[in-house]
């Protein structure tokens, strides 16, 4: 909620204190304030300036060349694009520092012209535009004077209300809240127009279980006209934008007392009205121009056409609203249920002022005195003639019940650090009174006060939690490696999170045929399963030698929900039966992903669908394990279609495979599925502790490509292991793009493949010449004549 700092002030007197003790104040008794925001003009270097000349721009037709006094002493030059204006009127002068919000006035030239400034419109400053182009000032100050001097300012206070404080959604609200905090007193709103209330159900009738009690009044013959320059500052201030007086007016009493208001257009209600549940398909065109189609949970404002004219407690309609031709009205104050509110508001995903209060709970003793300052207010601003009575329908809700104060356990929660007066002090001044012995009237507004607890919080809030003494010490520890690793591997689930995984968690016990599933980061050997000696099922017989029977089974339960793309990951514990009494190696710690399916969701953008392949494994693998060297080695595992070892920095540290397409038929998978485990020790060790930025290359770099011949058995990886081995500074970057094979053996032997790499060379401190660039290609192709069985092409 937006809380104007000059419209608070109106209701209490803030003394000496600060802005910042206000807010501190306010965020050490519960009530969060999010941020502070300037309205007004924001910089002292915005001054008045008249304008003494305009020619126009000689290579620019919509620019004019101005010379502007701006009391200086010397007329200083402006180029403006405006054209409102005239020789002789007073404008905003920006001069040369002014800070617009981040941006700063600084001298320039416009299409080779210079220009020393900026003349500005009310928007540019923080005013309100009043015509295209600058805002024009009428004012007799003279040039020089600073425009801050010549318009109000305010501060906008953005604050958090919690759901139980409903009675804060006010300025008045608020200002009753500040006033107990800083033993202070506060001051309500006194105009009013009180009417007699009666009931009358040839007028209103209302379904008590939803509307409990409801006010009408009847006033004639207004003016609906554009609001006065005090009503819409008000509303401008925290960020409503003006309609008319009318809309305005109620709009004022809502975030005054609370309270939402509505005004219906009398001559567009028929008959009686009648607060009731909708029909089933009834629909509804609200004043945001968009049609609902409503259910019987939802309850509306009708008459006896039967048509709806609000969705109560959410928005007015549109065909029963205030316009210019508006001369008699009918407005509306009721007390709603608010979970019928609530229900509908979510149903519909609409919201409103109106349903944000009502849906939390607002006061019901403010309906009545909410009407009369809204009818003053409207016979004040709009004329006309209103009603001698107000016409009701229900009861009032009964105030909430008197709550007896626990003064011992106060005393133990608080560690006698208040005395029993002070106690008392703090709830009077919250407005809850002292019955007699120890129980308390609650007031109206604070139904969230329902036991003894309560009052003690209370106490202790405004008491000030910091003076309460602390039971209990705390005392800093070092960082543990547990703390680091904790904290790595958090970083390492949430760049599989960020590349599309989920997390899942299986459980640690398998059945034995799950076995075929496993992809463990050594081998299985006899004796190495742990068994279930009575397992309660077949499957819970056997202890995970490896995550992937879960992923695998997580991947079967989704494919039947219809999922096209599967990325799964899980942490966690694998167990192997070390024998020899090296209790220490029963269990290790893994992280294993899951991959299959179409590599992306279905788009009109793209063409047919393609499904993940074994790059796309290596990718999400180099990403979560970025700044490594990273190899997959392959080696043959039984089981298994494609499978080897992942090497970080030339240790094994982890296991990838493809599922059998026999198993993925199994799954109802007709795509490959791809399995990939590492030692979660060994990973997190490459994981750095924050992040590190580096600058873009400040000197161009240059590639070379190498086409080469190679036996067919040899492997990309054992390729890509030679290259790391070549530790030549000026070499930043190697990538194969190309790959030939002919197993006819009529464009290349049939036991040849061709393979092409493009290697990319720069120099942090130079632009390289063309014989450097030469010479450090020379030394790859060297290195790879000497360590591979390679010829050029």
């Amino acid at each position: 909620m937006n809380v104007s700092l000059n419209w608070l002030k109106e209701r209490l007197d803030l003394g000496s204190r600060s802005l910042d003790e206000v807010c501190d104040l306010l965020t050490f008794a519960g009530i969060e304030v999010e941020g502070l925001q300037t309205l007004g003009v924001p910089s002292e270097q915005i001054v008045v300036a008249e304008i003494k000349e305009a020619i126009p721009h000689p290579d620019a037709d919509k620019l004019k060349v101005t010379q502007v006094d701006a009391g200086e002493g010397e007329l200083r030059q402006i180029v403006c694009g405006a054209k409102n204006y005239q020789v002789g009127d007073k404008v905003p002068c920006c001069l040369p520092g002014a800070d617009l919000g981040g941006f700063v006035i600084g001298e320039t030239k416009m299409r080779g012209v210079e220009s020393k400034g900026m003349l500005a419109a009310g928007s540019e400053i923080g005013l309100t535009d009043k015509e295209d182009g600058l805002l024009i000032l009428e004012t007799e100050a003279a040039p020089g004077t600073p425009v801050k001097t010549l318009f109000d300012s305010d501060t906008l206070i953005e604050v958090e209300i919690t759901p139980n404080r409903p009675d804060l959604l006010s300025h008045s609200g608020m200002a009753r809240e500040l006033a107990a905090l800083l033993e202070t007193s506060w001051s309500q709103v006194e105009k009013t127009h009180p009417t007699e209330t009666a009931e009358d159900s040839a007028i209103v009738t209302v379904d008590s279980s939803i509307c409990p009690f409801y006010s009408l009044l009847s006033i004639k013959g207004v003016k609906v006209a554009p609001s006065p320059e005090w009503l819409t500052k008000k509303l401008e201030a925290i960020g409503l934008r003006p309609i008319n007086n009318i809309v305005d007016i109620t709009n004022y009493v809502l975030h005054e007392l609370g309270q939402p208001l509505h005004a219906f257009d009398a001559a567009k209600v028929s008959g009686k009205i009648h607060v009731r549940n909708a029909s089933e398909g009834e629909s509804f065109k609200a004043l945001d121009e968009e049609t609902y189609q409503l259910e019987p949970v939802d309850c509306v404002i009708s008459d006896d056409s039967g048509s709806a004219l609000a969705l109560a407690g959410v928005m007015g309609g549109f065909d029963s609203g205030v316009t210019d031709s508006t001369t008699d009205i009918l407005l509306e104050s009721a007390y709603f249920t608010t979970s019928e509110i609530r229900r509908t508001s979510r149903r519909l995903f609409l919201t409103s002022d109106s349903s944000y209060r009502f849906e939390r709970g607002v006061d019901p003793e403010k309906v009545l005195p909410a009407s009369a300052l809204a009818a003053a207010l409207i016979l004040e601003i709009a004329g006309g003639e209103a009603s001698s009575q107000t016409i009701t329908a229900g009861t009032i809700p009964d105030a909430p019940p008197s709550v007896e104060l626990d003064i011992d356990r106060m005393n133990q929660l608080m560690d006698e650090s208040i005395s029993l007066n002070e106690a008392e002090g703090i709830l009077t001044r919250l407005g809850i009174s002292k019955e007699g012995g120890n129980l308390w009237t609650i007031p109206s507004w604070r139904g969230d006060l329902e036991r003894s607890a309560d009052l003690v919080e209370e106490v202790a809030r405004v008491y000030g939690l910091d003076k309460i003494p602390s039971r209990t010490g705390g005392t800093a520890v070092d960082e543990s490696t547990y703390d680091r690793d904790y904290d790595r591997l958090m970083i390492l689930k949430h760049k599989l999170v960020a590349l599309g995984f989920y997390e899942t968690q299986t459980i640690k016990l398998i059945s034995q045929t799950q076995l075929q599933d496993c992809l463990p980061l050594r081998p299985l050997m006899d004796g190495d399963l742990i068994k279930v000696a009575r397992p309660l099922s077949e499957d819970h017989a056997v202890l995970r030698p490896s995550l992937t029977p879960g992923l695998i089974q997580v991947a079967e339960n989704n494919l039947r929900q219809g999922a096209k793309s599967l990325r799964f990951f899980e942490s966690g514990t694998q167990f192997r039966n070390a024998g020899g009494g090296k209790a220490k190696d029963l269990e290790a710690n893994s992280v294993a992903l899951l991959m299959g399916g179409e590599a992306a969701p279905l788009s009109w953008s793209r063409g047919e669908n393609r499904a993940i392949d074994l790059f796309d494994v290596k990718a999400a693998v180099q990403s979560i394990l970025s700044g490594v060297e990273i190899q997959f080695a392959p080696r043959p595992r039984d089981g298994f279609l494609i499978a080897g070892d992942i090497i970080l920095d030339g240790k094994n540290a982890g296991v990838y495979a493809q599922v059998l397409p026999s198993r993925t038929r199994m799954i109802d998978l007709a795509a490959p599925l791809y399995l990939v485990e590492l030692d979660l020790s060994k990973a997190l060790k490459v994981q750095k502790d924050g992040f590190q930025i580096e600058p873009l290359p400040q000197f161009p770099g240059s590639s070379r490509d190498i086409a080469m011949e190679l036996p067919a058995k040899t492997s990309n990886a054992e390729i890509e292991k030679v290259l790391s081995k070549h530790s030549d500074p000026l070499l930043v970057s190697t990538i194969c793009f190309d790959y030939f094979r002919d197993p006819s053996g009529e464009k290349l032997d049939a036991d040849k493949k061709s393979i092409a790499y493009s290697f990319t060379y720069r120099s942090p401190s130079k632009t390289l010449k063309q014989k450097e660039v030469d010479e450090a290609h020379k030394k790859v192709r060297a290195h790879l004549e000497n360590n591979l069985p390679v010829t050029f092409r």
